[in-house]
């Protein structure tokens, strides 16, 4: 291991022989780092946190900490995170509580841009970008590939579907429909499918035009959600992908952007 001598390093981190750590960064007890990852200067890493391998986590950055939540009493709680991410400067991420499963959870080759806050017991998937200063409350789940934009304020159980955009300075307190556009620039609301994202991840043209029809049903005809979800299932739904928005939102908690 490579760690500069100002690094404070617990005794009781477990650090990866290919790990690198960089200047005056404190990594504390039970946080472990897999292979490869580089932790960079003026890092706070608490425990219990673990780190797959290949992450990069740049200066200022402060993640496993306490979760900000008052009913926190200091019980042992837990961050897991995958392999490949980066973490960018301020970014902060803060452990899981009992008042939930007790895990915040990160998955894989994730990029979150300066000063984006990851609260407690968030889920989040594979291939996401969370634009600079966009803010997760606690709870909040983010599907695979969704693309969360400059400042967005994302409230406490709200879900961002898989493959979703959300424009910059969108404040959320709905579910975000999967492979949808979806912003505040005009009146807030979805703006279809998100070709652009749906085309660079290789979904073939006849399943985003299926997807297109099926946000112009959902969302811009004068039916109500329950009258445009019957009228999706009644003319046979093809592909897997709008299945999988049906019933997303079906399942909707706190219901969904339109």
């Amino acid at each position: 291991m490579k760690a500069h001598p100002t690094a404070v390093i617990h005794p009781k981190a477990r650090l990866a022989c290919s790990v690198t750590v960089g200047p005056y960064t404190v990594i504390g007890e039970e946080v472990e780092l897999g292979d490869d990852c580089e932790i960079m200067s003026h890092v706070v890493l608490k425990g219990p946190t673990k780190f797959g391998k290949g992450n990069k986590v740049f200066p200022y950055a402060s993640i496993g900490q306490d979760p900000q939540d008052l009913k926190y009493r200091g019980e042992r709680t837990l961050l897991e995170i995958g392999d490949g991410n980066i973490f960018r400067e301020f970014v902060t991420v803060h452990r899981g509580t009992s008042a939930d499963v007790g895990v915040t959870r990160i998955g894989s080759h994730n990029l979150l841009m300066a000063y984006v806050h990851i609260a407690h017991d968030c889920q989040l998937g594979n291939n996401i970008v969370m634009s600079n200063g966009a803010s997760l409350a606690g709870h909040v789940e983010v599907g695979d590939h969704a693309i969360v934009g400059a400042f967005c304020g994302i409230h406490q159980f709200c879900r961002i579907g898989a493959y979703s955009f959300l424009g910059s300075y969108t404040i959320v307190n709905k579910d975000i429909l999967p492979y949808s556009k979806t912003s505040a620039d005009r009146p807030m609301g979805v703006y279809g499918a998100n070709r652009l994202g749906l085309e660079r991840v290789g979904l073939p043209k006849e399943d985003i035009d299926e997807l297109q029809a099926a946000f112009r049903i959902l969302c811009r005809s004068k039916l109500n959600t329950t009258q445009a979800l019957e009228k999706l299932e009644a003319g046979g739904i093809r592909s897997s992908h709008v299945r999988t928005l049906v019933d997303f939102v079906k399942t909707s908690a706190r219901g969904v952007v339109k």
